[in-house]
């Protein structure tokens, strides 16, 4: 019967997990199976894949057929490698400590590969917290600042209060400066009325002797 190593779809709407199994080609998607090799999680960054790989090169000798999407995942785990090289040791091109020792460098290196983008996520998602950190610490101080504001005398009133006391100190300068004024307009004219107390007697005699005379 013609076998397929595909997808098989579990977990909630929204967020699937998918086990990878060998089913017969003619099979529901979600229905029976023969084998399962392991499990696709894509809804991390990177995907989570376990896989025996072992048991999936062993079905693809035997005639497994994957999907598309499962072949992807078994040559990221390095399967469609393990199985050409061992290809490679039934032609006896290499010997098998050779392709083990071929297999552990490439997944050693497809390892390195993986933790650098891990870090380089983690660095990213940090980066991001930090500056979601700061642009959250920004729109607190903005409503601080707006707060405060609204709690303050509005600045308009500020500026009338500091006029009128302005304004008032003008006007007592102002009347300090009229009495000083006054005060000095009668002392000049104070010796001018003297004289002319001391004139009208004066004058009157003139007139008296002059009216005697006549």
């Amino acid at each position: 019967m013609p076998v397929k190593i595909r997808l098989q779809r579990h977990g909630r709407k929204g967020k699937p997990i998918y086990h990878i199994v060998v089913a017969d080609a003619r099979a529901p998607r979600d229905g029976r199976f023969i084998e399962r090799l392991g499990l696709y999680n894509p809804n991390t960054n990177p995907a989570t894949i376990d896989l025996n790989v072992d048991k999936s090169v062993e079905w693809l000798f035997n005639g497994a057929q994957p999907s598309d999407t499962c072949r992807a995942i078994l040559s990221y785990k390095g399967v469609l490698m393990k199985k050409h090289l061992l290809e490679g040791v039934k032609k006896e091109a290499l010997t098998q400590e050779e392709a083990e020792k071929r297999f552990e460098a490439w997944v050693a290196s497809k390892e390195t590969l993986i933790n650098n983008k891990v870090s380089n996520l983690s660095a990213a998602d940090q980066k991001r917290r930090k500056a979601a950190m700061e642009q959250e610490a920004k729109v607190k101080e903005a409503r601080a600042a707006a707060i405060l504001v609204k709690n303050t005398p509005v600045a308009e009133e500020v500026a009338e209060e500091a006029a009128a006391e302005e304004v008032t100190e003008v006007v007592a300068e102002a009347a300090a400066e009229e009495e000083v004024v006054v005060a000095e307009v009668a002392v000049e004219e104070a010796p001018a009325a003297e004289a002319a107390a001391e004139e009208a007697p004066a004058a009157e005699e003139e007139k008296k002797e002059e009216g005697a005379a006549e």
